[in-house]
């Protein structure tokens, strides 16, 4: 593997630890499980895309081909992240409070009915606009600091 998937690879594993400690102090709650769930600050799709194309800005340069590759691929996936992805979660929360709703209405009827609930659907999928800045300005800087770290060096 090349050194820039190793820097997106380390910069989403980072986005992806730091949501524990910020959520903790946001809400008071220790939840390391967030570690393998999607959402949240920062957004390590932000996060991965962002390093990766900073450290080919900086490694390769940004006239070239690899760039823009990196970037429109980047550009889009936080858009996504943040567009559709979030849009699919807002949806997510209605469903299950309609479930709620369902629920309710059918403990107050007096016809017995049985049905076994689905499983709740998770409500944590895209991103808000500053989770995606967020894990943006970090995979900027773990990008760079990537590149200079691994930066051949010349005598």
């Amino acid at each position: 593997m090349n050194k820039g998937v190793y820097i997106a690879l380390l910069s989403i594993g980072l986005a992806q630890v730091l949501k524990i400690p910020i959520y903790f102090v946001k809400n008071k709650v220790w939840k390391p499980e967030l570690f393998f769930q999607t959402g949240g600050m920062p957004s390590s799709h932000s996060a991965g895309v962002s390093s990766l194309t900073t450290y080919i800005a900086l490694k390769r340069g940004m006239p070239t081909i690899d760039f823009a590759l990196s970037l429109i691929y980047g550009l889009i996936v936080m858009y996504d992240a943040q567009g559709i992805r979030r849009q699919t979660g807002e949806l997510t929360l209605k469903v299950n409070d309609l479930g709620e709703l369902v629920e309710k209405i059918h403990k107050d009827e007096s016809v017995k009915f049985e049905e076994k609930s689905p499983k709740k659907l998770k409500e944590m999928l895209g991103h808000k606009p500053e989770e995606v800045i967020g894990g943006a300005l970090l995979g900027v800087l773990v990008g760079t600091i990537g590149y200079f770290l691994t930066k051949n060096k010349k005598h």
